[in-house]
């Protein structure tokens, strides 16, 4: 079973007044709690997701399986085991109250699985077919019984409720589909991102299809890795490409707001550690903060807030958590208050040295220099690589 064992670290505390801020305020200090091996040797931990309730996380291990672990302890649950290629993401059902114990995981081998998590066995499984790979899913659409795949050079819809694939958009994309995300606030809008540079918003009403409903395309110009909603209603679209550049649009009317072609200099310029050498991804607490969560090879991650009021800029890191990993950052997930507050948890990291690390709040500890981060990095309620680089799928 695996353990955990308690940890300290040292690192420097930088004297510094937050953006924004009309006087310098105190950092709030954290510290390693927890370093939790995987038992797989040099396999690397690849992404990092909670439970609705935060009663559980799910990792996912290049070993293609899945572990669950307490988000407060690190206790060991169980994993998740049948996918016979890279699980490319998992994320729990977010009905909490229809299906709170369903995981869903998608991979390379081509399927998209359901698991309960309380007996760890498999309750679904859905086939791309035709030797696809699945990139990325998402569940949407006007009744919320569809289930989209990011897949090679296709984007696919399927009914959950009965599996029955009822889509199959071929047209719009010429490389691989990286992400596949239905828009929080209007669910039937499905957005998809690829290698080929483009963002393509199509519409899932009625009989889907590339000539009638696709009904917009944002060329981003470079290779996309990831993109996220960002705003109090959701229209701005945060974009990290693979050559690490960082842009905003507003997915409606397919502008774009601001392109830091040269975000991870900017990023570097910014702190005293090593050059930031990758991009891990971008945090969005609420409203219309973001920030870029970029790393070393080393291992060091920090928080750095992106300004993409045009000409754009990015700040200071207002957090930087090093000493838990010894090589590039995969995953990075932050506890909303009200459950890792109490506890003084900050979140948690995985990567590729197949460590998973647990960081909180240790302020009865000034006077030995920890990792820090600012109080404004606090997550709000919801309103409604090979070395040098990550790979993302």
């Amino acid at each position: 079973m695996d353990g955990g064992a308690s940890s300290e670290m040292e690192v420097e505390v930088p004297n510094r007044q937050l953006p924004d801020s009309s006087s310098p305020q105190p950092v709030k200090k954290f510290g390693l709690k927890n370093s939790i091996p995987t038992n797989f040797g040099s396999d690397y931990v690849f992404q990092i997701v909670p439970k609705v309730d935060w009663t559980a996380i799910a990792v996912s291990l290049s070993t293609n399986t899945v572990k669950l672990y307490s988000p407060v302890t690190g206790q060991y649950y169980g994993e998740c085991k049948g996918h016979s290629d890279t699980v490319n993401q998992i994320a729990f059902s977010s009905d909490s109250a229809a299906s709170p114990h369903v995981l869903h995981s998608c991979s390379s081998d081509g399927t998209i699985r359901s698991w309960d998590t309380r007996c760890f066995q498999q309750i679904l499984c859905i086939d791309a077919e035709n030797d696809q790979k699945i990139f990325s899913f998402s569940h949407g659409g006007a009744g919320d019984n569809l289930l989209a795949g990011a897949c090679n050079e296709q984007v696919l819809v399927w009914d959950w409720r009965n599996s029955k694939q009822v889509a199959c958009l071929e047209e719009s994309h010429m490389d691989d589909v990286t992400q596949v995300h239905f828009a929080p606030n209007n669910r039937n809008k499905l957005l998809s991102a690829s290698v080929d540079g483009l963002i393509c918003v199509f519409n899932t009403e009625g009989d889907i299809n590339d000539d009638d409903h696709l009904e917009s395309v944002i060329n981003v110009g470079t290779s996309i890795g990831k993109i996220g909603f960002l705003g109090d209603s959701y229209q701005k679209l945060w974009c990290l490409s693979h050559i690490e550049t960082l842009s905003i649009w507003n997915w409606q009317d397919g502008s774009c707001e601001v392109n830091l072609e040269n975000a991870r200099e900017l990023a570097s310029d910014s702190w005293t550690q090593d050059n930031v050498d990758y991009f891990v991804d971008c945090h969005c607490p609420g409203g219309e903060d973001l920030w870029v969560v970029g790393g070393t090879c080393a291992g060091t991650i920090g928080y750095f807030p992106v300004d993409y009021k045009r000409p754009g800029s990015i700040g200071s890191a207002e957090a930087i958590l090093g000493g838990g990993h010894i090589d590039v950052v995969r995953s990075v997930l932050q506890m909303p208050c009200e459950y890792g507050g109490a506890a003084g948890l900050f979140g948690w990291t995985g990567g590729e040295d197949g460590r998973l690390c647990c960081w909180k709040s240790d302020e009865n500890s000034a006077q030995i220099n920890r990792s820090w981060t600012s109080s404004e990095l606090v997550v709000k309620p919801s309103k409604n690589r090979k070395k040098n680089r990550h790979s993302p799928y």
